[in-house]
């Protein structure tokens, strides 16, 4: 199992049924922090470095400067994007996605797409750039918008997170998603699973996650582990 997106300051007690974490960011700060767990723990522990759309106060120059520094220490950008909820400002948020989605590009890397309640608008955005992959981190476009990112190109997947144990419009949406198409998620600390709902979140849920798949998909356990997992080796280069 991976856990595709976690924010941790610390690595807790993992299961060995974890393979992989895969750490995001929100800001310079979290980013620095991902590369020191990242080499200390570099068998378990995979480094994203980004800034997310509630967080750009923070410098792109200085994140730049910080992945032309780690790139090959780096499997993604993120997470970065759009969020158009209470009061925001929606042209710097553009610049700043903008600035990483070329950090992207340039070295390679897929991005971990935050779009709340701006979904359309990331992806116009998307579509104006050549070469690009990533994923849509706790995916919240419904089944409406499914299209459109899979019309992004073949590069690009949809995240699911715990949520998806007690929101029953969620299981909807799963059932459209192509099973190629999707990689799981914790977005620990938050978005805690049943049936710990309600706890601080941490990786070790990945688990309640694969289980609800594989019941929407009517699969056993490991033969949806098995096609999960080979999704984000393909996403984020994992050998």
């Amino acid at each position: 199992m991976i856990d595709t997106h976690a924010h941790l300051e610390r690595l807790c007690d993992i299961n060995e049924g974890i393979d992989k974490i895969i750490l995001a960011a929100s800001n310079v700060e979290d980013s620095k922090n991902n590369l020191l767990l990242g080499e200390k723990y570099t068998k378990k522990l995979l480094v994203a470095v980004g800034i997310h759309p509630a967080e750009i106060d923070d410098s792109p120059t200085e994140l730049k400067k910080l992945v032309e520094e780690n790139y090959k220490k780096i499997v993604a950008i993120g997470e970065c994007g759009l969020e158009f909820m209470g009061d925001f400002d929606q042209e710097k948020q553009e610049k700043v996605f903008r600035a990483q989605i070329e950090l992207a590009q340039k070295y390679k890397k897929p991005l971990i797409i935050h779009a709340r309640k701006a979904v359309d608008e990331t992806v116009e955005i998307l579509k104006e750039y050549k070469n690009l992959s990533g994923v849509f981190h706790c995916y919240a476009g419904g089944n409406k918008r499914i299209k459109k990112v899979l019309e992004l190109g073949e590069n690009w997947y949809f995240g699911i997170d715990g949520n998806l144990t007690y929101e029953e419009g969620l299981v909807d949406v799963v059932k459209n998603i192509p099973k190629d198409r999707l990689v799981l998620e914790t977005d620990s600390p938050y978005l805690t699973p049943e049936p710990f709902r309600g706890q601080e979140n941490n990786p070790n849920n990945v688990i309640y996650v694969y289980k609800k798949v594989a019941e929407i998909w009517g699969l056993s356990f490991e033969e949806t582990e098995k096609i999960i997992d080979g999704n984000v080796e393909k996403l984020f280069k994992i050998v």
